[in-house]
This record gives C-alpha cells, sequence and structure tokens, in this order.
C-alpha cells in the first residue's frame, strides 16, 4: 500500500510540475499557470499527509507548529521588516491574513519537514553502516548534524527558489534585492522547527517528501536557468 501511494504520489507531483515548466516556458498561457500555483501547492500537501506513515499527534503537532511559526514569522517580516527583511506579497498565493497568504504557513512546514525526512533518512543509512563496523554514532552529533545540515538544505532550496518566486510575482523585495539577512533567517527558523522535528516521536520515513523536495528544487532550478 505504502509503495501504491509513493507510485502515485510522484506520478502527481511530476506531472504537475512538468505541466507547469511546460506551460510557463513555452506556452501563451503563462499567466493561467502562475495563478494556479496555490491548487499545486495545496496538492503536494495532502499528498505528503496522505505518505505519512502512521500520523500521530506528536506528527499533527508538528504540522501545526510549523504552520503558525511560518505564519507567525511572516507576518512580523512583511510587517516590520524586522525578519527576513522588507518584502511585500502579491496575489497570486492565494488568501491573505496580516498581509501573509494562508499558503506559505503550508510552504513552511512542506520544506522544513521534507529536508528533516531527508537528512534523518541520510542519518539511518550512516548509522547502519557505522554499526555494521562495530562502531556508533553519537545522538548527539546525529542531532546537530540533522538541525544544522537540514536547516542549511532548507536555506539553499530558498536560494534557489527566491529569484524564481520573484519573477513569477509570489512576492517582492525592496529595491529588487535579496537581503542575506533573508538567508540567515531561514536558517535560524528552519533549525528551531528541525529540533523539534528531531524530538518528536512519529514516524519520518515518508519516502515522497525526498521525492517531492527534488522535483520542486529541479522545477525551480530549471525556471531559474531559462526565465
Amino acid at each position: 500500500m505504502n509503495r501504491y501511494k509513493l507510485s502515485i504520489s510522484a506520478f502527481i507531483a511530476i506531472l504537475f510540475h512538468v505541466s507547469g515548466l511546460i506551460g510557463i516556458l513555452f506556452t501563451d498561457q503563462k499567466e493561467w499557470f502562475i495563478a494556479n500555483t496555490p491548487l499545486n501547492l495545496l496538492l503536494m500537501f495532502l499528498l505528503l499527509l496522505w505518505n505519512q506513515p502512521k500520523p500521530n499527534k506528536f506528527f499533527l503537532l508538528f504540522v501545526l507548529a510549523a504552520f503558525l511559526t511560518g505564519m507567525g514569522t511572516e507576518m512580523i517580516g512583511v510587517n516590520t521588516g524586522k525578519l527576513f527583511g522588507c518584502y511585500s506579497y502579491g496575489s497570486v498565493l492565494g488568501p491573505h491574513f496580516n498581509g501573509v497568504p494562508w499558503l506559505i504557513g503550508i510552504n513552511w512546514f512542506v520544506m522544513v519537514y521534507s529536508s528533516g525526512v531527508i537528512m534523518h533518512l541520510l542519518h539511518e543509512w550512516i548509522r547502519n553502516k557505522y554499526e555494521e563496523s562495530g562502531t556508533h554514532l553519537s545522538q548527539k552529533i546525529i542531532t546537530l548534524s540533522l538541525v544544522l545540515d537540514g536547516a542549511l538544505l532548507t536555506v539553499f532550496f530558498d536560494w534557489v527558489m527566491e529569484p524564481v518566486a520573484v519573477q513569477l510575482g509570489f512576492w517582492h523585495w525592496e529595491g529588487d534585492a535579496i537581503p542575506f539577512f533573508n538567508y540567515l533567517c531561514w536558517f535560524l527558523i528552519s533549525a528551531a522547527l528541525l529540533w523539534l522535528f528531531r524530538y518528536l516521536r512519529f514516524e519520518k520515513a515518508n519516502h515522497f517528501a525526498v521525492h517531492l523536495f527534488i522535483i520542486q528544487l529541479l522545477f525551480f532550478l530549471t525556471l531559474r536557468w531559462y526565465l
């Protein structure tokens, strides 16, 4: 059943993102495809939830924590400029609350959770290799690596996405320059959420999260190259 879910979900994710690339880059319906970004983001979020093995209250707690943290920090950023920098959202991402699209909170969860899953699965593989050789990794090292490396992975994704998101009208930076402070805030906030991810007791082997991260990364890399 899990493989069935993964296969169906990966197919849908690839279909939607490839269709989006073709529509944006090679057709005269570019604006229609951009306008339907919220549908794509919401569908990917639902597929991620559908593929979550044995969801429990702690998983739901992380979803809620990531969503509220994302919305809260973005509202501070948009309305004060004291987080991320001076920027504002356009209308592409759908309904707003206090200047921030609701989908941004969902996107925070998707990005941080996917990075956390990738690091968790990588550490499981490394831990097994170490144990086969008769040695053991320190839990402190594993935690530090998951939090810091996962945060760097999230920041890398944001770095790839930022110029594309600006061109597609998702948001706009004052002076048309993306500040370093934006990436610093992404790193610190992501690290805090990944620390929570590490210690909350829920199943973290959601393989669709890995597929989705790679698909979305390739999507934005392609647009960054050709737009």
